[in-house]
């Protein structure tokens, strides 16, 4: 058993402009998992960079209220809102409301630096 308390990790501004904690990474944890997770912030006003994973990654809204931007296609969130990303999807995420949005990714096959390009 692996158990991680997320305010023991780690924040980091990630490539795209979210505040990330990384919960669970098989390459940083002993671990037989094809994916990873990583709990983000994303300030009122802010909107995370444009960018593209070669994995899939799903979105869950923990807290505040956005917009979603996969390529074409906008959707707004909300704390319950669970949405999929498909490989190679540019994304961006557009935080409308007055409180941080909070959410949990998830990446698989799990991230690595070289599978994500900002396009910003």
């Amino acid at each position: 058993m692996v158990h991680v308390n997320l305010a023991a990790r780690p924040e980091f501004l990630a490539g795209d402009h979210t505040r990330l904690r990384e919960l669970l990474h098989p390459a940083k944890q002993p671990l037989a998992l094809g994916y990873s997770m990583a709990h983000g912030i994303l300030a009122p006003g802010a909107r995370s960079k444009r960018h593209r994973l070669t994995s899939s990654e799903v979105y869950y809204i923990i807290a505040g209220r956005g917009r979603l931007t996969v390529d074409d296609a906008v959707v707004a969130v909300e704390p319950g809102s669970v949405v999929y990303v498909p490989p190679g999807g540019t994304q961006s995420l557009d935080n409308v409301g007055p409180t941080d949005i909070v959410f949990l990714c998830l990446v698989d096959p799990a991230w690595r630096p070289e599978d994500e390009e900002v396009l910003e």
